[in-house]
């Protein structure tokens, strides 16, 4: 049984939600990000990067005690002010392509432990502990892990009749998203969601997989350390954005490689014949139209790699995803790359227009070989976390992106 909580948000006012909201912020080059801390003196990136304020780099304790400081003062001019009493809220993104729209509320620590909320990527023990000491000093979340649900009518009712009202906040950003939130605080409809979910023998981690387990680390710290834990306290929770399956857009990585790990171009190729059929599309752009597809950029040509279905035996759920097929057949057997996290030959492209950066960049000779794939489906990432198996690192990359800064999850009762 999933369980939503209701909490008191720590919000921007209403006349300067949209100058505060921000992207993550490794999603701005550092022009934008200076460009921003210079110009906009509500930005949320003055609270993540607090040594702006003294022309400096802080790192470490330094800047997590900056960040509360930084995120204090917010407060204390009332940039933030908390709701006063315990809320879903909903929000919806709108794109010209797509409309986003799900609830924002508090996600159990305990139904991440007992596998109701389930997960498909490995996380690294290292940034999970750097992430739990970072919200020990904090005190907050200000980025929703999101998460994904089964459509349900009865929750899109609840949407419907909250939604027909005037927003909370309806604001437009540079990329050209609007946004909306919504603060649903009848006790009769939040019930009524939180019946919902409780039926739901499972729930999905979409993206946000390390700030869930640091989550989990800091609440079983605060557990150990409170005599008195009853289980209701802030730190049992972590903000999430539950969202239906079928909003979800999932888009492909893919890998770009440095060098051909000592081979010839052609000894390259007839390495990759064992596994596929290739066929050398010259210039023209080639993108996958089948599952054990993928496109091939090297030395300014396009190459289509079709699987030889009896040179590969399909084992459990994982070895039959792209991303895990791409990696026994051809990254760690041909090109040496075993550790796909920590390996410094390989790198990855997201998004839409990945294969247009994939070339660009090979063209300029910082990547040697680049492999494109068709993007994984919902129910693939449902059977893998189902399996309890883990994909490869950088195997899916999901929209919605979400603002940091909309609502911030307290981590004590002030």
């Amino acid at each position: 049984m999933a369980l939503i909580q209701p909490f008191r948000a720590v919000r921007p006012s209403r006349d300067k939600v949209g100058l505060v909201a921000s992207r993550s912020y490794e999603s701005y080059s550092k022009k934008e990000r200076e460009a921003r801390l210079r110009y906009n003196p509500y930005s949320f990136l003055h609270i993540v990067n607090p040594g702006y304020k003294f022309h400096r780099e802080v790192s470490g304790e330094d800047r997590f005690r900056l960040v509360r400081n930084r995120y204090l003062e917010f407060r204390e001019e009332e940039i933030f002010i908390r709701d006063e009493t315990p809320s879903l809220y909903i929000y919806k993104q709108k794109t010209r392509k797509h409309v986003f729209c799900g609830f924002l509320g508090g996600a159990s620590v305990d139904d991440y432990k007992n596998d109701v909320i389930k997960k498909h990527e490995e996380t690294i023990r290292t940034r999970e502990e750097l992430f739990m000491e970072y919200l020990d000093t904090v005190g907050f979340n200000s980025e929703p892990v999101l998460l994904t649900y089964p459509d349900s009518a009865p929750l899109e009712k609840v949407i419907a009749e909250v939604t027909a009202a005037v927003p909370e906040y309806e604001f437009t950003t540079t990329d050209r998203i609007t946004h909306y939130l919504w603060k649903l605080s009848n006790p009769e409809k939040i019930a009524a969601v939180r019946n919902e979910f409780s039926a739901m023998k499972s729930i999905y981690i979409a993206d946000g997989h390390h700030r869930t387990a640091s989550s989990v680390l800091l609440a079983e710290r605060r557990q150990q350390i409170n005599p008195h834990h009853t289980g209701k306290e802030p730190y049992n929770f972590f903000m999430g954005y539950f969202i239906p399956e079928s909003s979800l857009r999932i888009y492909e990585f893919n890998r770009m490689v440095k060098g051909l790990n000592g081979l010839s171009k052609e000894d390259f190729l007839i390495r990759l014949d064992e596994y596929y059929r290739i066929e050398d599309r010259d210039t023209e752009w080639y993108k996958p139209s089948k599952k054990h597809h993928f496109t091939m950029y090297l030395d300014g040509e396009f190459y289509s790699l079709y699987l030889r279905k009896t040179a590969y035996r399909f084992g459990d759920v994982l070895s039959t995803l792209d991303p895990q097929l791409l990696y026994d057949t051809i990254l760690k057997p041909v090109l040496g790359i075993a550790d796909l996290r920590n390996d410094n030959r390989i790198g990855y492209g997201s998004g839409k227009n990945n294969i247009v950066d994939m070339k660009t960049q090979i063209d300029k000779g910082k990547y040697t070989v680049g492999f494109g794939m068709l993007p994984l489906t919902m129910d693939e990432i449902r059977a893998t976390a189902d399996a309890g198996l883990k994909m490869p690192p950088k195997s899916t990359f999901i929209e919605p992106k979400l603002r940091s800064g909309l609502t911030i999850y307290s981590l004590s009762e002030i």
